[in-house]
Formats: structure tokens, sequence, C-alpha cells
């Protein structure tokens, strides 16, 4: 694991092939870790791309520099924190792929600075899914409950004293059963003992619907991001047919976003970890994407 400062932030990553001619960034997503990419980081680095994978805020071993700066989850702390890191590490116009919380951070860092990526990956998310305001189907409405549960006192406190089993329903019940082991869990789990990780998670899901304030040094990106604007980057979307956290429904008809070329990809049988479910298959898809 490496380490780069940005002005936030004490960044942990990994970097495979780092004589790559050109850069892939991978960005994990909650409750996941770097280690999501283990299967997929290999097939990429093969085949002649620099991976850079980074821990996001909250994550070990990514800290904050300042005692005093707001553990705010906000997506456009997360997009901000892409782009620091990008600054960071002087990369020029990488290939952006998220999943879940990567995904949006990868997104809305396109946004907050039009050509810094040369292609758009997201995972398991829809583009124009982070408003406050976005119509939900119910069906979306009960895939969020742990949303709602985090806007109560008592999510707060499950969330601050049971942060690894609240983790481990989501794993269990978003994807097939079967998916995964118990130590590929607990590897991950190491990680959400990062002593910010429960502030920066609930920031993250009551910002999102409004029930909390976010750090006012985003309040310009902020204006950027909402209404959800269109994108002009080449973008893939993966998103699995039996995903239990975003119904694939959520990234379905939304090809107007998109102002360059756009291409949707959904897997059978694999719910919202495709990169670990199916590591070979969103390689494949990777690859044939990004040329």
């Amino acid at each position: 694991m490496k380490f780069i400062q940005t002005p936030h932030l004490n960044i942990g990553y990994e970097e495979w092939n780092p004589n790559g001619k050109s850069t892939v960034v991978l960005l994990h997503g909650w409750p996941d870790s770097t280690h999501t990419w283990s299967k997929l980081a290999p097939a990429l680095a093969k085949q002649g791309w620099r991976i850079i994978i980074p821990a996001l805020r909250g994550f070990l071993p990514t800290t904050f520099l300042n005692a005093s700066t707001m553990r705010s989850g906000q997506l456009s702390a997360l997009g901000r924190d892409v782009l620091d890191l990008i600054d960071a590490l002087d990369l020029k116009n990488p290939a952006l792929v998220g999943h879940d919380w990567g995904a949006r951070a990868a997104a809305n860092a396109c946004i907050l600075r039009p050509g810094v990526a040369s292609h758009l990956v997201m995972i398991s998310v829809g583009y124009g899914t982070n408003a406050t305001q976005q119509q939900l189907t119910l069906e979306q409405a009960r895939n969020y409950w742990y949303h709602w549960f985090m806007a109560t006192p008592r999510g707060e406190q499950t969330v601050r004293e049971q942060g690894r089993e609240f983790a481990h329903i989501m794993w269990d019940t978003w994807s097939p059963a079967g998916w995964y082991d118990a130590s590929e869990f607990e590897q991950t789990a190491a990680t959400f003992d990062n002593p910010d990780w429960a502030a920066v998670t609930l920031s993250s899901y009551q910002h999102r619907w409004g029930h909390a304030p976010g750090d006012p040094l985003y309040n310009g990106d902020e204006a950027l991001l909402d209404p959800t604007p269109q994108l002009n980057v080449p973008t893939l979307v993966i998103h699995g047919d039996s995903d239990g956290a975003n119904a694939p429904a959520t990234s379905d008809g939304k090809s107007h976003y998109f102002l360059n070329r756009y291409v949707r990809k959904v897997l059978a049988g694999i719910g919202h970890f495709p990169q670990r479910e199916a590591p070979e298959q969103v390689a494949s898809e990777l690859l044939s994407f990004l040329g």
C-alpha cells in the first residue's frame, strides 16, 4: 500500500503496473474496500494498464489530515476527492471505473472537471440517482430501507456500535446467496475499523436525502451537480439483473444524459458486486470498452 496526501486526506492506495502507458483508477463502494478489485486489477494490468486503487474517505488506511475537517460523506466530497487524487498523482486523463459510491464519485468528478477522464465506467449505479428529489419506485424505496434506517437515532446507534454486523446484512441481501466466503468479508470489514467510517457513512446517506447538512466547503460543487447535468465522456454502465440494492431499472432509460458514446450491459444472475461475483466477465467488458 502506498500513500499520497491531498488537501484533506492521506490516501492509501494500491498500484499495479506503475509503468503502464495509460491509467485506470478503480474506486470501491460501500460497504466495501480496495479488495473488491483484487480479481480484476491483474487482468487489466496484464493488458498494459497502470492501475490505481484508492481507499475512499472513511475507509482504512485513508485518514483525514485535520481533526477539524468535517467527516462528510456527501457525494460531492467524494467526487472532489477523486480530482484531488488525480492532481496529487499527476494523472493524465485516466479512465475512471467506480462501483457503488465509487461510481457516483467518478461521475461527479467528470461533472466537476469536464475532460478529466478518458472513459467513465459505472458499476451497479444508475446515473441521475443522487438527487434528493428523484422519483423512486416502491421497489427501490424498499431496497433503500437502510438509507431510511440511518436517518433515525436507532439507525445511527447501530452504525456506530454494530457497523460490521450492519454491513454484513448488505452483503447477504444485495446478491444471490453464496457469492462470497467469510474470509472475504472479514478482509474487507477490517477497513471499517477506521474511526471515521461510521461518521462518513451516516453523513453520506443522511445528506443524500436532506436529513443532514453538508460541508460548506463543497457548496460550489453541489450547485454544479444538482439538477443532474448531462455528461460528455464515453460511458459504460454495468448492472447485475439481481442487484438487491440498486435495482437494474435504476440504470435503464438514461441514454439522454450522455452526449458521448454510451453502453449499458446487464449481467444475468449477478447481484450488486459484479466485480467480485463475475470478475472475468467484468474484465472482458471493461477491456472491450476501454480499447
